[in-house]
């Protein structure tokens, strides 16, 4: 188990370096303002953002999933591989069931990390040179946020992140498990890291569409009240004016720049796991072991070594 971690750990902080830009856009797309839009699309914002405040721009908030992502991939990997472990056998239930899990639990250190990353993103919108920084870095913002509002401000919006990620997190291993079955990815294969990399890319892209309306909400929960007005009252008030203002369209903003993160995040994510659990195991004498072809994925290689 305690190579799921390290190898979460690593996968983590290589997803976080080739994705952040394209999450600050995305949490921009999402919680501005209807009526007076900064953005007409991703492109448009991505641009925006270079062109007034520098390349760093794409990077504000980026320490809090620097800090958190490396522990929060631990603990899904960690936890996936040992709920696979307890029920024995290797099914697509089962592998939905334990990604269920992991992504439940990992929503503790998920949902304060997407607080001060988010607040962070939104500090400085169309300014260089902020002149009045609120937040000095993620850090400051989470105990910025505890000291004025306590445990509940810290964990505002845990209960979209906990609807998001559960099932989230059981699409994301399924997917992953049948495509790397679909794709027959063995060790004597020459095209195993592309077949991988392909893998790990489409079941980010299938887990983000499986709950992304959930993801709208949460971020706008999360950045409500950044500039001193708080608009909904919770939940089911963020959905309703949503949906009156914007109808479902409301739902699906930011979704471009989500799914052009997703692939090379979780291709990179997931083929690193993958690979460096492969390497230790064998490394470890496992080689006695027959590594079938659906046994690649990181909480399969599990199941084989029992």
């Amino acid at each position: 188990m305690a190579l799921d971690f390290v190898a979460g750990c690593i996968g983590g902080a290589a997803g976080v370096l080739v994705g952040h830009p394209f999450d600050t856009v995305k949490v921009r797309l999402q919680v501005q303002s209807v009526d007076k839009p900064l953005y007409r699309g991703t492109f448009h914002c991505f641009q925006s953002i270079v062109r007034q405040e520098s390349m760093f721009g794409l990077y504000k908030g980026i320490g809090s999933p620097m800090m958190g992502l490396t522990f929060i991939n631990a603990i899904v990997f960690g936890v996936q591989g040992n709920a696979m472990r307890k029920l024995g056998k290797d099914t697509p239930l089962n592998q939905f069931l334990a990604g269920a899990a992991a992504g439940a639990i990992q929503c503790v250190i998920c949902c304060p990390m997407e607080l001060g990353k988010t607040r962070m993103q939104m500090q400085g919108t169309g300014e260089k040179k902020s002149s009045k920084k609120m937040y000095k870095n993620s850090l400051d913002c989470l105990v910025r946020i505890y000291k004025k509002e306590g445990i509940r401000g810290i964990n505002r919006g845990m209960l979209s992140t906990v609807i998001r990620e559960t099932p989230g997190f059981g699409v994301y291993f399924l997917s992953y498990d049948v495509l790397t079955r679909s794709l027959g990815c063995e060790p004597e294969d020459s095209y195993m890291i592309p077949k991988l990399l392909f893998a790990g890319g489409l079941a980010g892209i299938a887990s983000w569409l499986s709950t992304y309306p959930v993801d709208v909400i949460k971020s706008r929960l999360q950045a409500d009240g950044v500039g001193g007005v708080n608009r909904y009252s919770g939940i089911m008030d963020c959905v309703q004016q949503s949906w009156q203002k914007e109808g479902w369209r409301g739902f699906t903003r930011g979704l471009t720049s989500t799914l052009l993160r997703a692939f090379p995040v979780n291709a990179t994510t997931f083929a690193t796991v993958t690979l460096f659990l492969m390497y230790m195991r064998n490394d470890e004498g496992m080689k006695d072991c027959e590594i079938a072809p659906q046994a690649l994925a990181p909480q399969q290689v599990q199941a084989t070594s029992l």
